[in-house]
C-alpha cells in the first residue's frame, strides 16, 4: 500500500511534564488498484481514488442535469445547485452510509480545497477580463444605472437594517449579523454574473448587453469599493479598538494595492514587450502569475479581509486583451471555468438541507429580507433606466440582468457558514433564493429581450430599390488581410462617380481573447485597437488608398469589432442597421493558395455567414475570393485588360439583386458585363406571375443599356435540367473573373432540377455551391447575393 511519508511530532523540553513520545499518522493517498487489495471495499479508503469518483459523480449528475435544463432555457448554475442538493443531505444523503462512503467527513476537505482553488482562479481571470477603462468611456445611461442601482439599494438596506432589525427586540442578538450579511451580500452587483448570464443568452453584443456590462462593470467597482471600506470599518468595531484596528487594517490593505500596482504592472508591461506580436506569452510567465495569486490571497487574508479581494485587485492590474491577458485566459479559462469554479457551487448546494428546519420564523424573515432586497434593487435599476429613455420592455429585461445571481454571491454566503455569521438553515434559504433568482432572470430576459428584433426592415435596404444615382452604402467586412483585398477589388469594380457615389463602412472582425467585454471601435474617433494596430493598420491604408484613388466619389469609415466569435453577427447587423446599408459583403470561409490548394477552411467563419444571412436587415453578398490563383500558362497571355463580369440569372428576389448591383458595375469603362439567361426548354412551366413581370422589366431595362453601351452583352441559354446548366457554368469558370449569382431560388424550377440534392453548403444555394466547389483552380471569383428579407413583426 503506497501511502504518504509519516507525521511525527516530538513533545520534549517545551511544556513542563512532556515526554519523548512519537505519534505517527499514516495518510494512504494512492490506491493498488481494486485487485491489488485484499477487499475491493477498501478502495474508497484512500484519499485520490475517492476525490477523483466524488468529481465524475458530481460532473456527470451536472451534466445530466444540464441536458434536460437547458431545453427549457434555464442556466448551467440550476444544474449544478441542483446536482450539490441532490448529493446532499436533502435527498441522497438520506440514505444509509451514502455519505459515509461517498462523501465522508475526512474526505471532504479536497473538495472544499479544490472548490475554493477555482474561485480564487475564477475571481482572477474576471480581473484580468475587465477594462477599468470601459468605465472611463461609458455613457451616461451606464454611469446613472451603475451608480443608482448601488446607491438606493444601499441606502434602503440601511434605514431598514438600522431603523427596524437592530431595534426588534424578538429577534436574537445572534441573528443579527446574518441579518447584517444579507442585506451586504443581496446588494451586490456582480459583473462577472452578468456577463455569464449574457453569454447563455447571446445577448452580449446587442444594444441592451453593451448597456449591462457597462453598468455592472461600474456598480460592480463601486460596490466592492464600498464593501472593502466596511468590512476594514468592522474589523475595528469587533475589536473594540476601532481607531487602531481599522487603521492598521487600511493601511495594510492599501500597501499590498501599492505593492501589486507598482511591481505587477510593470513586469506585466515587460512581459508583454518581451513577446513577439501575434504569439502567446510563455508558459513560465503564466506559471509565474499562478503564484502571484496565491500569494495575493495570503496577503489580503492576513490583512483581515476576504481573501477574494486579493486575486480581483492582481486580475485589475494585468493588461487585459492579447498577449498577456488572452494567454492567461486561453490557459486557465477550460479548468477554471469548466471543472473547479462550479464545483463550488455543487459544494454550496451539498451543504444545503432542505428537510431539517427548525426556526421558522427567522426563515421566514430571511425570505422576507431576499424579497425586499430584489424588489428595491429591480427598482433601482429599472426607474433610471426609464428615466434614461431606455424602452419600457428593455428597461425591464436590464434589471433582470442587473439582479441576477451566482457563484459570487454564493461564495459569500459559504464564507459567513465558515465564520459562523450565518447557520445551516439560513444558508439553505439563502442557496435556494440564488437558485430561484438566477432561473427567474434568465427566464425574463429570455422572454422579455429578443435582439433579432432590431433587425427587421420596415423598409427597402438593397441595391434594386434604391436610385441608381442615389449613394451606394456598403459594409465590408474581414477577417484577414486576405479578405480586404478580396473585397477591394469588387468596390474597384462598383466604379464610384460624383453622379453614383459610394460609402464604404470597412469592419475588421477579431476574436475577443482575454477580455470580458466586446469592444467597436471608431478608427475615425481616433479610437486605437491596441491588441491588433498592425493588423487593422495595413487594413486600414488599403481602404485610405481606395478613397484617394476615388477622390470625391467614395469615402470609407474604418471600424475594429473585438467579440466572441459567436455574437460577431451581432456587431456586423447593427453597424449595417445604423449606417443604413444596403449590402454587407462577407469573406467566404474557405480560403485558395496560388496553387489552387484550400489553406482555410474555418466552420466558425461559416456559422457567422449563416447568421448573418439570417438576422440582416439589407442584402447580404458572400465573397469567394480565387484572386490568388494564378492562371495557366497558356492562357496567361491572353489576358484581357477589361474585368470580366457575369451574372447567371434564372428568376427570383436575389437574382434581380445580383443583377442590380452589377448594373451598377457597367458605368465603368474598364468593366464587361455578360448577363446570361437560362430558360427551360419546357413553355409549360408554371412561374409566379408577379416575379416573372419582374423579372422581365428588369431584363428589359438591361437589353436596353446594351443597345447604348458596348460592354454589356445579354445572351440566353435554354437547359432541359440542372446538369445542363452546370456544363454551361462551369464553362464561363475560364472566361470570367467574377459571377455573380442569386442565393435563393424556387425548388421547382427546371433548370436547377437535381441540383437541389447536391447541395453541401446551403447558405450558398445550388449554383453558388457549384461555383464554390474546391476542386476548381481557376482564378474566378463568386459573388454568392441574397437580397434583404424583410420581417413582419
Amino acid at each position: 500500500m503506497a501511502t504518504a511519508a509519516a507525521t511525527s511530532v516530538k513533545l520534549t523540553g517545551e511544556l513542563p511534564g512532556a515526554v519523548d513520545e512519537k505519534c505517527y499518522a499514516e495518510i494512504p493517498l494512492h490506491s493498488p488498484g481494486m485487485w491489488g487489495l485484499p477487499n475491493p471495499s477498501l478502495f474508497l479508503d484512500f484519499n485520490l481514488p475517492l476525490f477523483l469518483l466524488q468529481l465524475a459523480v458530481i460532473f456527470i449528475l451536472t451534466q445530466s442535469l444540464h441536458l434536460v435544463l437547458k431545453r427549457i432555457r434555464l442556466p448551467r448554475l440550476i444544474s449544478e445547485i441542483l446536482a450539490g442538493i441532490i448529493l446532499g443531505p436533502t435527498m441522497l444523503g438520506k440514505i444509509p452510509n451514502f455519505t459515509e462512503n461517498l462523501f465522508p467527513q475526512s474526505g471532504e476537505i479536497f473538495i472544499d480545497l479544490m472548490s475554493k482553488i477555482g474561485y480564487i482562479f475564477f475571481i482572477f481571470l474576471s480581473g484580468v477580463k475587465m477594462d477599468p477603462k470601459v468605465v472611463l468611456r461609458s455613457g451616461s445611461r451606464a454611469w446613472t444605472v451603475g451608480l443608482l442601482a448601488v446607491i438606493l439599494p444601499v441606502a434602503s438596506f440601511a434605514s431598514l437594517y438600522f431603523g427596524f432589525f437592530s431595534l426588534d427586540a424578538n429577534m436574537h442578538r445572534y441573528r443579527q449579523p446574518a441579518a447584517q450579511s444579507i442585506f451586504l451580500i443581496q446588494g451586490l452587483i456582480a459583473f462577472p454574473v452578468v456577463a455569464s448570464l449574457l453569454v447563455d443568452l447571446k445577448i452580449m453584443n446587442s444594444e441592451l448587453g453593451r448597456l449591462a456590462l457597462a453598468s455592472s462593470l461600474i456598480s460592480d467597482l463601486f460596490s466592492n469599493l464600498g464593501l472593502t471600506i466596511f468590512s476594514t470599518l468592522r474589523i475595528g468595531l469587533l475589536a473594540e479598538i476601532t481607531t487602531v484596528i481599522s487603521v492598521q487594517s487600511f493601511v495594510l490593505l492599501l500597501g499590498i494595492i501599492l505593492l501589486i500596482v507598482f511591481t505587477v504592472r510593470p513586469i506585466s508591461l515587460w512581459v508583454i514587450k518581451r513577446t513577439p506580436e501575434g504569439r502567446p506569452v510563455n508558459s513560465v510567465y503564466i506559471t509565474w502569475a499562478s503564484v502571484c495569486v496565491v500569494l495575493a490571497v495570503i496577503l489580503v487574508d492576513n490583512a483581515g479581509l476576504n481573501y477574494q479581494y486579493g486575486p480581483f485587485i492582481l486580475g485589475l492590474v494585468i493588461p487585459d486583451g492579447p498577449p498577456l491577458g488572452s494567454t492567461l485566459v486561453d490557459k486557465l479559462e477550460t479548468l477554471v471555468s469548466g471543472m473547479l469554479a462550479p464545483l463550488l457551487i455543487t459544494y454550496c448546494g451539498m451543504k444545503v438541507n432542505l428537510v431539517d428546519l427548525y426556526d421558522l420564523v427567522f426563515l421566514n424573515w430571511v425570505w422576507v429580507m431576499v424579497f425586499f432586497c430584489l424588489t428595491v434593487k429591480y427598482a433601482s435599476v429599472f426607474l433610471p433606466a426609464l428615466a434614461c429613455k431606455v424602452p419600457p420592455k428593455d428597461a425591464a429585461a436590464l434589471a433582470f440582468i442587473m439582479i441576477t445571481q451566482g457563484v459570487i454571491q454564493m461564495s459569500f454566503y459559504l464564507n459567513n457558514v465558515i465564520n459562523q455569521t450565518v447557520d445551516g438553515e439560513t444558508f439553505s434559504m439563502l442557496t435556494a433564493s440564488v437558485l430561484l433568482i438566477a432561473a427567474l432572470s434568465h427566464f425574463c430576459v429570455g422572454t422579455l429581450y429578443d435582439h433579432t428584433r432590431i433587425y427587421a426592415g420596415y423598409q427597402k435596404r438593397d441595391i434594386q430599390h434604391a436610385s441608381s444615382n442615389s449613394e451606394l452604402r456598403l459594409l465590408s467586412c474581414a477577417h484577414r488581410f486576405d479578405d480586404v483585398v478580396g473585397a477591394r477589388k469588387i468596390l474597384d469594380a462598383s466604379f464610384p462617380c460624383k453622379e453614383s457615389p459610394l460609402s464604404v463602412y470597412a469592419l475588421h472582425l477579431v476574436e475577443l481573447a482575454g477580455r470580458a467585454s466586446p469592444v467597436l471601435i471608431d478608427h475615425q474617433l481616433g479610437q486605437k485597437n491596441t491588441s491588433g494596430v498592425a493588423r487593422s493598420q495595413k487594413m486600414v491604408e488599403v481602404f485610405i488608398a481606395f478613397e484617394t484613388q476615388f477622390l470625391g466619389s467614395a469615402s470609407t469609415h474604418f471600424f475594429t469589432s473585438m467579440s466572441l466569435p459567436r455574437f460577431m453577427h451581432q456587431d456586423i447587423c447593427s453597424l449595417a442597421f445604423d449606417k443604413l446599408a444596403s449590402m454587407i459583403i462577407l469573406p467566404f470561409h474557405r480560403k485558395w493558395n496560388q496553387q489552387g490548394k484550400i489553406i482555410l477552411d474555418s466552420s466558425n467563419l461559416r456559422t457567422i455567414n449563416n447568421n448573418v444571412l439570417d438576422l440582416a436587415p439589407c442584402s447580404v453578398g458572400i465573397l469567394i475570393d480565387r484572386q490568388k490563383i494564378k492562371r495557366p500558362a497558356s492562357q496567361s497571355g491572353n489576358e484581357s485588360s477589361m474585368y470580366q463580369v457575369a451574372v447567371v440569372f434564372m428568376g427570383g428576389n436575389d437574382d434581380r439583386e445580383a443583377l442590380a448591383y452589377a448594373k451598377r458595375m457597367s458605368r465603368s469603362p474598364e468593366l464587361q458585363l455578360t448577363v446570361v439567361r437560362f430558360v427551360s426548354w419546357d413553355i409549360d412551366v408554371r412561374e409566379n406571375q408577379w416575379d416573372a413581370v419582374l423579372d422581365a422589366e428588369m431584363l428589359k431595362e438591361v437589353r436596353l443599356l446594351g443597345q447604348h453601351q458596348d460592354n454589356i452583352v445579354y445572351r440566353e441559354e435554354r437547359v432541359k435540367d440542372g446538369a445542363e446548366t452546370a456544363l454551361i457554368i462551369h464553362a464561363m469558370e475560364e472566361a470570367f473573373d467574377l459571377i455573380m449569382v442569386g442565393r435563393r431560388h424556387r425548388d421547382d424550377l427546371q433548370q436547377l432540377l437535381g441540383l437541389n440534392e447536391w447541395n453541401d453548403l446551403p447558405e450558398l444555394g445550388p449554383v453558388g455551391d457549384m461555383l464554390a466547389a474546391a476542386e476548381i483552380n481557376r482564378p474566378v471569383s463568386v459573388l454568392v447575393v441574397q437580397q434583404q428579407i424583410v420581417k413582419n413583426k
